[in-house]
């Protein structure tokens, strides 16, 4: 097996491991009495993300260079990306929940920016088709992606916005 086909058979399985998660996260918070909003969107990010690792697959060859040095970057992005979903814990889902009873999170990459999510999202979809020099599929699938998350991050600040209004800080 190539290194390229190691790398990306890992990427795939940490994204369906956080699929689990974030569906179990939903069937939970649901429960609770969560409100979903979006779900219009929701399905055009599970085709965006399949197909950005399906054109990866497909697209890049078996013995394509591997740029080191933004596959370390792609690692660093793997640990923040775990930092958010360990910070909100049983609040990260891929879907847009909001409990009404609950406090907004405030700590660990939230002090610092109010979307640490979506920001790694967008150097992962850039940096690692970029890995395998690729820039085709950085480019198309980063402006697929900007065009998306325009939207949901419109329809994720409607939503949380009683909340933050009625919280402090």
């Amino acid at each position: 097996m190539s290194a390229v086909t190691i790398i990306l058979v890992l990427v795939a399985l940490q994204r369906l491991g956080e699929l689990a998660y974030a569906q179990r996260n939903t069937r939970r918070l649901l429960a609770r009495g969560a409100l979903e909003v979006g779900r219009r969107h929701y399905p055009l990010f599970v085709l965006l993300h399949g197909s950005w690792l399906l054109a990866l697959f497909v697209a890049v060859p078996q013995d394509a260079a591997i740029d080191w040095p933004l596959l370390g970057i792609f690692v660093v992005l793997q640990g923040l990306r775990i930092w958010v979903v360990a910070t909100l814990g049983p609040y990260w889902t891929t879907r847009i929940l909001t409990l009404p009873s609950a406090p907004l999170v405030r700590r660990g990459p939230f002090r610092f920016v109010r979307h640490p999510n979506y920001l790694v999202v967008i150097g992962e979809i850039a940096v690692l088709p970029l890995v395998f020099g690729a820039w085709d599929i950085a480019v198309v699938f980063s402006l697929l992606n900007l065009a998306l998350l325009t939207w949901r991050i419109r329809i994720e600040e409607q939503a949380l916005a009683p909340r933050r209004a009625g919280s402090p800080g």
